[in-house]
């Protein structure tokens, strides 16, 4: 009982402290003239926000069962709070990261939750907590899974994938200059704001967490395009205000496509190929779909 009352005294300082500095990045732009916030997609996402936190409430124990069961099965037992332990979890968590971010951009059944988080037209704190409502059903947690294998509690896990959710709420900003040399290892918001332009050439870019180093090895590191301003949302689907439609929109299309597919080849690709290829021949006819369904993301993916 006690656990339970300070878990949810921490998660209501959390979200205090969220709230203070979205209110503080707001107070800032308008003194400084500069346009952070549309007032009414700001309130589409506190209900994308709080329609995820209910999820994520439910889905909490089922979640934990798979870690638990493969920590059991771990494959080497060491001091969890170690300093070599730490910052091998911290490696290991961001490599996976990297790539479970690259996954959710690269495959459809994983952009259908991931395209929420990029469907905010302005790029700011409050869009930080945009957030898709079927992580677990995109798969996810499956992509850490390892870590609990090789021996990691799945407590340290979560904290350390919290942590690294604390640092990226900080850099969904457009209010803060180049960080010099520190952009050479982290992920900062002159990274970020790439990763969120719909700009052709930022399709797909910077996937980093905490860190960008894994971005520069594996070549999906980009700079802002200088000849242009960055333009933020998904192309080919008209913005919403609409908290449903935001979250369940792309799932709609993924399987109006699915249905309308004339092969088991082409429903394959309407689930897991990249947003934005070609799906299926078959006309777009069904009307029940029609009601979220636009065109995926068009990117490079």
């Amino acid at each position: 009982m006690l656990a339970h009352i300070f878990g949810l005294e921490v998660r209501l300082i959390i979200l205090a402290t969220a709230v203070g500095f979205m209110v503080l990045e707001y107070a800032l732009g308008r003194l400084v003239h500069h346009e952070t916030h549309d007032l009414k997609e700001s309130a589409a996402t506190l209900g994308v926000a709080l329609g995820h936190n209910l999820m994520r409430s439910i889905e909490a124990v089922v979640v934990a069962m798979p870690f638990v069961f493969v920590y059991e099965h771990r494959l080497f037992d060491f001091e969890q709070t170690s300093p070599l332990a730490l910052a091998a979890l911290f490696i290991g968590s961001e490599f996976l990261y990297y790539w479970h971010h690259r996954a959710s951009h690269r495959i459809r059944w994983m952009w259908a939750t991931h395209s929420v988080h990029h469907s905010a037209t302005k790029l700011n704190l409050t869009a930080a907590i945009r957030l898709g409502w079927t992580g677990n059903i995109s798969g996810n947690f499956l992509f850490f899974l390892p870590l609990a294998l090789l021996g990691f509690h799945p407590l340290a896990i979560v904290a350390m994938l919290g942590l690294n959710l604390m640092y990226q709420f900080f850099i969904h900003t457009e209010l803060s200059p180049r960080l010099g040399a520190l952009e050479w290892v982290l992920n900062t918001p002159t990274h970020h704001r790439v990763h969120h332009a719909c700009n052709r050439s930022c399709l797909d870019k910077n996937y980093g967490g905490i860190l960008i180093v894994f971005d520069r090895l594996f070549g999906t590191f980009a700079e802002a395009p200088k000849d242009q301003p960055l333009h933020y949302g998904l192309l080919g689907v008209p913005p919403s205000l609409n908290p449903l439609r935001i979250a369940l929109g792309q799932w709609a299309a993924v399987f109006g496509d699915f249905y309308r597919s004339a092969s088991w080849p082409e429903r394959w690709r309407a689930l897991f190929a990249p947003p934005g290829a070609p799906h299926s021949r078959k006309p777009r006819r069904d009307v029940t779909a029609s009601f979220f369904n636009h065109p995926p993301r068009l990117s490079g993916e």
